[in-house]
């Protein structure tokens, strides 16, 4: 149990870590669209190489489990997206605090849809995360300053879609191997993103012409390897 929760502790993480590498993303002028998009490029051929290079077999879209994964993408996309604009209108502080909303969004997830009834240790528990996040956060120390309430609405949309993936994600894909479910569902976001922001950057110089290359490793890495990976 201790690993699982260790696992399940990195992982999340790495979306606190996100936050402050998007803002540094976005005064040096990347958008958006750019960010989501490099993130979860590099982060889908990092996993499709990790599983080449470790020989295990690859299944495609006709198995059960790698189609359920893929479509389990589309939320992982929708988090990056979400909580991307999030941090655009309202400091990385408190958008972290606003997506560590899905410890009792998924709580209440899996009660009404699996009859899992949460414990009162485990409410308890959201009470010491929730509390822990908002004093880290230093949100009493914010005093009267007023929050976007576009980053909030946001940040709330990011949670939901984050909720939607960490309960669906240790019920699908079991019979795959952590990197290939990782890959398939990594696979499934990046197509979500490109339709919704075309890679012009491909075309237009801007991926060699400046350093947005060098921005995709850290945030392919705590944003698209390691979150899916750990909780698989």
């Amino acid at each position: 149990m201790w690993k699982g929760i260790l696992l399940v502790l990195l992982g999340a993480c790495s979306f606190g870590i996100l936050s402050t590498i998007v803002k540094l993303g976005y005064h040096e002028g990347f958008t958006l669209g750019e960010l989501c998009s490099v993130q979860a490029g590099f982060g889908m051929l990092a996993l499709w190489g990790i599983h080449v290079l470790s020989g295990a077999r690859t299944y495609g879209l006709k198995n059960k489990d790698v189609r359920t994964s893929f479509i389990l993408g589309s939320s992982t996309g929708l988090v990056s997206i979400t909580y991307y604009q999030s941090v655009q209108y309202i400091p990385a502080s408190i958008a972290i605090i606003l997506l560590m909303q899905f410890t009792w969004m998924s709580m209440l997830a899996e009660w009404v849809f699996y009859k899992k009834r949460p414990s009162a240790t485990r409410w308890i528990t959201v009470v010491f995360i929730l509390g822990g996040t908002l004093l880290a956060g230093g949100i009493v120390n914010q005093g009267e300053t007023r929050l976007d309430w576009r980053g909030i609405g946001f940040g709330m949309l990011a949670a939901i879609f984050y909720t939607m993936f960490i309960v669906v994600s240790g019920r699908v894909g079991q019979s795959l191997t952590p990197v290939l479910k990782s890959a398939w569902i990594v696979t499934g976001a990046f197509l979500l993103i490109t339709l919704i922001f075309p890679p012009v950057y491909l075309f237009n110089g801007r991926f060699t012409g400046t350093s947005l290359w060098v921005w995709g490793l850290p945030l392919a890495t705590f944003g698209t390897v390691l979150p899916p990976f750990l909780f698989s």
